[in-house]
């Protein structure tokens, strides 16, 4: 996400549901949910408990607790029938569906996990409306601020363009970060990256212009989206979403923080842990070694 981050997110609020024939729309949303899973090998038991906490601990920072999503852009899935929520957290595990955030949480869940979640879901009364759910506090929480001093203290590793958006992204390092590097260490505490994202030069076509690199040529600042990690940063955040003691943070062009949705961000680098949750470790290894 450190290398993909676009769209910053709105803050939501929590809300309260509607109870109206719930004890029907629970009786059978469950009935579906137990047609699906025992008609497809009647190993699995549902425990609606189960799903319950699994749904609490990881699915709530995107998808909310009671199933109401925390932004337009992620789909409720409340009252949605258990059939297709199996189908689709096994498809999201197996990869045939393609998502690198659902790729991540899906290949961490088991089939009970997927059976109980299911049954969770489509237990609870559907979403009305246009409400939101509030983001979790733990997830939410970024010890990330904007390195003011990253101009003279970072060095520049890496240069991705980005041409459907006519952008082009430079990506910085702290000492820490390029030390460790350099040795063949893991990222450290204290490793801090930043990427400034540019809107391109463009010529009278408006297409970017490219530089001696042969990448374009940065004109404006447009945002920034930074990884950092420090002790104890991860504590808070549930294990499947945890990527050690990373925290992810994007700002605008003048530094002010800018409201995201950490969970994806997190999600997104889960399956990294074997280059420190990084993209870009590689190039960033290369650039230490040659400096």
């Amino acid at each position: 996400m450190f290398a993909k981050l676009a769209h910053a997110q709105a803050p939501a609020h929590a809300h309260a549901h509607r109870h109206t024939h719930t004890h029907t729309h629970t009786s059978v949303s469950l009935a579906l949910a137990a047609c699906l899973i025992f008609a497809s090998g009647g190993a699995l038991a549902l425990d609606l408990e189960a799903g319950k906490a699994k749904a609490a601990t990881v699915c709530a920072a995107c998808h909310g607790a009671n199933g109401v999503s925390v932004s337009d852009a992620i789909p409720n899935l409340a009252g949605q029938r258990g059939a297709y929520l199996t189908a689709q957290l096994k498809a999201w595990k197996d990869g045939s569906r393609k998502n690198p955030i659902m790729n991540a949480i899906g290949g961490q869940l088991s089939d009970d996990d997927i059976a109980n979640l299911a049954a969770h879901f489509a237990a609870l009364p559907p979403a009305g409306g246009a409400l939101k759910s509030a983001q979790l506090p733990n997830v939410a929480k970024s010890g990330v601020t904007f390195p003011a001093n990253w101009r003279s203290d970072y060095k520049a590793y890496e240069v991705i363009d980005f041409p459907a958006a006519k952008q082009v992204r430079h990506y910085y390092a702290n000492t820490a970060a390029l030390q460790a590097a350099k040795a063949g260490k893991p990222i450290p505490d204290g490793a801090s990256l930043l990427a400034v994202v540019y809107s391109a030069k463009l010529d009278a076509n408006q297409q970017p212009v490219k530089g001696a690199d042969g990448h374009f040529l940065p004109d404006q600042p447009v945002f920034y989206t930074a990884m950092a990690r420090d002790t104890g940063w991860g504590a808070d955040i549930p294990e499947m979403l945890r990527n050690e003691n990373w925290n992810y943070a994007a700002f605008t062009a003048a530094g002010q923080a800018r409201t995201i949705n950490q969970a994806e961000c997190l999600a997104c680098h889960k399956p990294l842990d074997k280059t420190s949750y990084m993209f870009t470790l590689a190039k960033l290894t290369a650039y230490a070694k040659a400096n």
